[in-house]
């Protein structure tokens, strides 16, 4: 239970840079943010992913257009605001940061 709830809880933590990260590289679709963090093992549900973005929205990191589809009603098309490209430039260090320090703290240790 204990191990769960870590696992949990880094996966949050790393949530939010990842979905920056995806939306850095271009405009994208909320259903195509979910096949990249997918595609990454992080298994995120619409649920769990439009209250995350609009927080980030809201933090003005992100903004959305409008477009209208030719298979459905009009969808939301998220790009990353000059806002945004500044905090994931920071989480880019504090993640390097991070990456460091678990691999010094593991050294001598294996890991099945």
């Amino acid at each position: 239970m204990i191990a769960e709830n870590t696992q949990i809880q880094m996966r949050k933590g790393i949530l939010e840079y990842c979905i920056l990260s995806i939306i850095s590289q271009g405009e994208i679709y909320a259903s195509d943010i979910i096949s990249e963090l997918k595609k990454a093992q992080l298994l995120v549900v619409e649920g769990t992913l439009y209250p995350l973005l609009n927080r980030l929205r809201t933090n003005g990191l992100l903004s959305y257009e409008w477009r209208e589809s030719t298979s459905g009603p009009p969808r939301k098309y998220y790009t990353i605001t000059d806002a945004g490209l500044k905090v994931l430039e920071k989480l880019d260090v504090t993640w390097k940061e991070l990456v460091f320090a678990v691999e010094i703290s593991l050294q001598g240790r294996a890991i099945k």
